[in-house]
């Protein structure tokens, strides 16, 4: 198997990095003072074991039960739960053709879930997406390799890596069609113009995922959560770890949603740069591919230099992005939206290495396959 690959986190504070598509602004004030306040003789004490001062909290924003809501080490952890907890190994199958061993999803998405599958003993259903990362209409009436029965499966919307929200029209459609757990991995849901939460009380098989690195400036934090039906809820809860959200990472997130107009406005930000530095690099003619998510997918102008050469001058230019070796999206760059300053200082860049002609490959850096 190929492990996942997290991406690079380097220790210079004077390079702009624009690669892992975390939030550029700190988290709130009162989100830091609070976390400040926790640090002390409560160190040595166990965190609550299942987080529901954080759980009520979610369940009061979402207009659903405590029952309903399980809290993670960050969302990777409840997507392997939710793979242990709904799909059966397949060494221990009866019947090599039933789909509970079968773990579906779109690719090129989240590179997490066929590290999953293949830690579980699962199987996969790969589907790819259109080249513009959008869903097959083919999928939508369970043809195009789509399986109406199986175990788990794992839609990420907005699409990571390719940006794009799909429609609620469309995953209900798939929603109906399929049976077994489904998962939305929202994980860029608070930069899009909609979400899926409504589809948690429409369906007893979906599962909503969040998560508080993307939007909320707790990476560092590792908090993530599902919002679900309280029977497939109440089975992760069953099988996680003890303790296993840490204490501080509970209260900043608690705090977190104390402080909601704050972070609303720094997404906003986020977003008008988002256009910014898309119509920037269009004007340098880019093919940039439109986004839902706080960050974007970039071609290089033809004859500029292969898209490895842009990923290795800009790394030499103190500028981190990411590329991807992956065939479906190798022609990309992907740049994490940053402040307006380091953006600006991107496109500048940018126009100087276009003055400099084809960019020549040296081979010199690697950005690993991590999708996310």
């Amino acid at each position: 198997m190929e492990a996942y690959t997290p991406g690079e986190q380097p220790d210079d504070p004077n390079l702009i990095k624009l690669n892992t598509n975390e939030n550029p602004y700190e988290p709130a004030p009162r989100v830091l003072k609070a976390v400040r306040e926790a640090v002390g003789e409560r160190l040595r004490l166990y965190p609550h074991p299942t987080a529901d001062p954080l759980r009520r909290k979610l369940a009061a924003l979402h207009g659903c039960s405590l029952d309903q809501i399980i809290v993670g080490n960050g969302m990777d952890e409840l997507l392997a739960l939710a793979t242990r907890a709904f799909v059966e190994p397949e060494i221990h199958s009866t019947t090599r053709r039933s789909g509970r061993q079968i773990i579906q999803y779109f690719t090129p998405s989240y590179s997490l879930y066929p590290v999953l599958a293949a830690i579980h003993g699962a199987r996969v259903n790969e589907v790819p997406l259109n080249t513009d990362f959008s869903i097959p209409r083919q999928a939508l009436i369970k043809t195009a390799g789509w399986k109406s029965e199986v175990a788990l499966t794992y839609i990420t919307t907005p699409n990571a890596p390719g940006g794009q929200i799909y429609r609620n029209e469309d995953l209900r459609r798939l929603c109906k069609n399929t049976k077994g757990v489904i998962i939305l991995d929202e994980a860029y849901a608070d930069f899009a113009p909609w979400n899926t939460m409504p589809l948690v009380k429409e369906f007893h098989h979906v599962i909503v995922a969040r998560t508080f690195s993307k939007a909320y400036s707790l990476c560092c934090q590792r908090i993530g959560y599902f919002v679900g039906p309280e029977p497939l809820i109440t089975a992760l809860h069953k099988i996680c770890d003890s303790y296993n959200v840490n204490g501080l990472g509970q209260v900043a997130a608690a705090a977190t949603l104390d402080e909601l107009p704050y972070y609303r406005e720094n997404i906003q930000r986020i977003i008008q740069e988002r256009d910014r530095l898309t119509a920037c690099l269009r004007q340098y003619k880019f093919n940039v591919l439109p986004s839902a998510t706080n960050f974007i997918l970039a071609a290089p102008p033809v004859g500029s230099g292969i898209t490895e050469s842009w990923f290795e001058h800009l790394h030499e230019r103190g500028i981190l992005v990411r590329w991807f070796p992956h065939s479906a999206i190798r022609r990309f760059l992907r740049i994490t939206i940053g402040r307006p300053k380091q953006n600006r200082i991107l496109g500048t860049t940018v126009g100087e290495l276009l003055k400099s002609g084809p960019l020549p490959w040296g081979g010199k850096h690697w950005s690993s396959p991590n999708l996310r």
